[in-house]
Parts: structure tokens; C-alpha cells; sequence
């Protein structure tokens, strides 16, 4: 009998492979959304620093716009390119509309996030409804073999833990980047919102 983790999945039943298909889909799925970010924020952070060394120039507000219109990720040149895109005239305006585009970027920062949250908190639960199938499977063996040896409670006591370990897998990627993200993603919030200061006063003098 196959004894690997490979063969212990191909010989499993249909539910526990159907566990394993979607742990497998949560976990991929994170992955991706976790390399994304990490290349999103990298890039935002750097967008940032480049707007606000072309602002501390002192440039006029058509200069900043085109220079602006060449950073499409990092929140503070799109929240300048927004606000002028409008253009608005009073300081209440220029407020509301500061207010409104910080909330859409904000937005932006934290999409795809909750689907980590969601899968570090659920993919331990679907490991573990595995694992009691398992537990389950390994009793029923023992009622038809009349017997509790080794060799017949082996494979489900096997499929159980393989959903344990899965589940853990998936999850624990998934809490780590979303942690680390959303602290990312605050932290671009909470600078993009000290700006907002100096972009009313730019566009109120303006």
C-alpha cells in the first residue's frame, strides 16, 4: 500500500479529496494574492516618494498633474490627479473631494486582503472537518475488520492528519500576509491622509 502523502490523497475517499481540492484552492489563491501585494505596495511606496520629491519642487499644479498621471498605483499622486481631475474651485470643495478619493484609495490598499483574513481563519476548520472524516473512516474500518491493528486504522488516521496539515498550510501563509499588509496598507493610509493637509492648502491657494 502507498505510504506517501501523494498516494495517501489518491487512495483517499471522495470527501477527503474534496477537502484537499479546496485547501489546495484557498492556498493557491493566496500565494497569489500574497506575491501580488507584496509587488503592489513595493510599488506604491515608491510612487509615493516620487510624487512627494516632485511636490517639495515646488512645481505648478499642470506639472504635477502630467507627473502624476505617470504613477498609477501610489495612493497620493492618484488622490492630487483625482481632486484636479475635478476641478474644483473652493476649499470645501477641494475638502469633499479629498475626503471622498482618500476613501477610494484606501480601498485599494486593502482589496484582496479579506480573502487571507478569510482564509487563515477558515481553512483550519475545512482541515479539521477532514480530519474528523478520517477519524471516522479509521472506526468504520474497525467495525468491518473486527479489529483495532495498526494496518487497519492506518490510512484514515493518515487522511486525518494529511487535512490537518493542509489546512494548516494554507492558513498560516495566509495569516502572516495579512497581518503584514494590512499594517502595509495603514500605514500608506495614515501618510496619504497627513498629505490631505497640505493638498487643501495647495488647491484652496490655488
Amino acid at each position: 500500500m502507498e505510504t506517501s502523502a501523494i498516494g495517501l490523497i489518491l487512495h483517499a475517499g471522495i470527501i477527503v479529496k474534496g477537502v484537499i481540492l479546496i485547501l489546495l484552492f484557498f492556498s493557491v489563491v493566496s500565494w497569489a494574492i500574497i506575491f501580488y501585494k507584496w509587488k503592489y505596495f513595493k510599488r506604491a511606496a515608491k510612487e509615493n516618494e516620487i510624487f512627494l520629491r516632485n511636490f517639495s519642487e515646488k512645481k505648478d499644479a499642470k506639472s504635477l498633474n502630467q507627473s502624476a498621471r505617470m504613477l498609477f498605483i501610489g495612493p497620493i499622486a492618484n488622490l492630487f490627479r483625482s481632486v484636479y481631475a475635478e476641478g474644483v474651485d473652493s476649499r470645501d470643495r477641494v475638502k469633499r473631494s479629498l475626503k471622498r478619493f482618500l476613501l477610494l484609495e484606501s480601498s485599494k490598499l486593502e482589496r484582496h486582503l479579506n480573502f487571507l483574513a478569510t482564509t487563515g481563519s477558515t481553512t483550519p476548520f475545512i482541515g479539521l472537518f477532514g480530519t474528523v472524516w478520517g477519524i471516522i473512516n479509521a472506526f468504520r474500518s474497525i467495525g468491518i475488520a473486527g479489529s483495532a491493528s495498526l494496518a487497519v486504522v492506518a490510512p484514515g488516521i493518515a487522511e486525518a492528519l494529511i487535512t490537518t496539515a493542509a489546512g494548516l498550510v494554507a492558513a498560516i501563509p495566509a495569516v502572516i500576509g495579512y497581518n503584514y499588509y494590512l499594517s502595509t496598507a495603514r500605514r500608506l493610509i495614515i501618510e496619504t491622509q497627513d498629505f490631505t493637509e497640505e493638498l487643501l492648502d495647495y488647491f484652496s491657494e490655488g
